[in-house]
């Protein structure tokens, strides 16, 4: 007789993700999954059948979490597209008190992207989502008049994605704040 599963499947997703966020996928090790998720070995084989599944799974919790926020934030239109822009920004030098440094799917990319083209496919379609949304509304914002007209906006959708990534990089091996928000200064200009 099958035993019923005594754990939250989605609790140990999450924080295998924060493991995943902070160390990577080959530096985590089964055994700090195991930690994390309280789970012992054979249950998570039982329930994710491998590491990598497991880690599938994580990278996508990540991606809906963080691309529903920075949707939500770029959807805001009551802010001028310059704050949207900065928040944006900002949440790479000041995230979530918890959170890891860094950016789960910047590290996947730089780790793992070189030999696995699907998952960069993947993270490629997450990525469009959020670059389609933030042209969308700067296009708004030159109709109103906020942003000159002459700028390309899917390029200026690319920088700020471009400088998101450098910022959580350089948050990752603990850019002072000041330093990131110069960045951040630099950027908007272009607002």
């Amino acid at each position: 007789m099958v035993r019923p599963r005594m754990f939250d499947e989605e609790q140990a997703v999450d924080a295998a993700m924060r493991v995943f966020w902070a160390s990577g996928y080959e530096a985590t090790s089964t055994q700090e999954l195991c930690t994390a998720t309280g789970l012992g070995r054979s249950s998570i084989y039982n329930t994710f059948s491998s590491k990598r599944s497991l880690f599938d799974l994580a990278l996508q919790r990540y991606m809906e979490q963080t691309t529903s926020a920075q949707l939500e934030l770029i959807r805001r239109t009551e802010l001028p597209i310059r704050e949207r822009v900065r928040q944006i920004l900002w949440r790479a030098v000041e995230p979530d008190p918890g959170d890891p440094s860094g950016c789960l799917v910047i590290n996947t990319v730089v780790e793992l992207g070189p030999t696995d083209p699907e998952l960069v496919e993947i993270l490629d379609r997450d990525h469009a989502v959020k670059l389609t949304a933030l042209a969308d509304e700067i296009r708004a914002a030159q109709t109103a008049g906020d942003v000159d007209a002459s700028r390309d906006p899917d390029a200026l959708a690319d920088y700020v994605y471009v400088v998101l990534g450098g910022l959580r990089v350089a948050a990752r091996r603990g850019a002072p704040a000041g330093a990131q928000q110069s960045v951040i200064e630099a950027a908007l200009q272009a607002f």
